[in-house]
């Protein structure tokens, strides 16, 4: 087995995209056993007027797609915010190995916090959980996107 990288990095990359773009700054990645990028994807709601356009859910359909297949076992993601439980359970259907994230999310996570999904007895599958991952920087985003919203 390869030594760890992380891909936070690229997935801190999408979120400032998606800041640029008016969205949410969140971004994820969704990595291969080997440290291959498969798909990247920031936020994209309200571009797209679609609630479920979270990154975690347009990073999946896209390596899914690109893969051929509706699993994506032993595959990473890589998210700067903690999933919301929609996503959580996406993560969970798609089968990915291990969840890394970096800012945790108080109001609507659904994995450390809230819902808590991959706890429940009808969660089929739950990842690997590394949380923490560049957590202040991914902060920071989110913080300064909103900051810049409320601001005269």
């Amino acid at each position: 087995m390869s030594p760890f990288r992380s891909h936070m990095h690229h997935a801190l990359n999408e979120a400032r995209a998606a800041a640029l773009r008016g969205e949410v700054p969140v971004g994820a990645v969704v990595v291969r056993g080997d440290g291959q990028v498969i798909a990247a994807a920031g936020n994209r709601t309200r571009e797209l007027n679609d609630p479920t356009a979270h990154a975690e859910m347009l990073a999946i359909r896209a390596a899914c797609k690109d893969l051929q297949t509706e699993r994506l076992t032993g595959y990473d993601l890589y998210v700067t915010l903690e999933p919301c439980a929609m996503c959580a359970m996406a993560i969970s259907h798609a089968r990915i190995a291990r969840l890394y994230f970096g800012a945790g999310d108080p109001k609507s996570g659904g994995v450390s916090h809230g819902a808590r999904v991959f706890s429940h007895q009808q969660c089929h599958h739950a990842p690997e959980i590394y949380d923490g991952l560049c957590a202040s920087e991914a902060e920071f985003l989110l913080k300064s996107f909103f900051s810049k919203l409320r601001a005269p």
